[in-house]
């Protein structure tokens, strides 16, 4: 059983920044990812991307390139969504996720808003 614990959420203004955690515990697969994943209220859940479990980011969606990124610690194990120049269309509840095995948080919310 993996258990992940989102945080960082929060108010913020168009062009701020915002950094996510994801902290993870518990028994993991030799092999992983964590995954991100954001909606926004009523829209479908939207991949963002996800990083190896040694660390290289495999994959960020398109839209997401030059303002996110994500990286993460090993030594702590906890994985960071790094985002920059947020805009409103950005407001969503953000999860983390590991695979395999489908183990989700239970999200944190960023709003951005002026």
């Amino acid at each position: 059983q993996v258990h992940l614990v989102e945080s960082g959420g929060g108010l913020v203004q168009p062009g701020d920044s915002l950094r996510l955690s994801c902290a993870a515990s518990g028994t993991f697969p030799r092999v992983y990812i964590v995954a991100w994943h954001r909606q926004a209220q009523g829209k479908e859940r939207e991949l963002i991307g996800h990083v190896h479990s040694k660390g290289l980011t495999s994959f960020l969606a398109d839209s997401m390139k030059g303002r996110f990124a994500i990286s993460r610690d090993a030594a702590t194990n906890i994985a960071y969504l790094q985002m920059n120049d947020l805009r409103p269309e950005d407001t969503a509840v953000y999860y983390c996720q590991v695979n395999p095995g489908e183990y989700w948080g239970q999200g944190t919310l960023v709003t951005v808003s002026s």
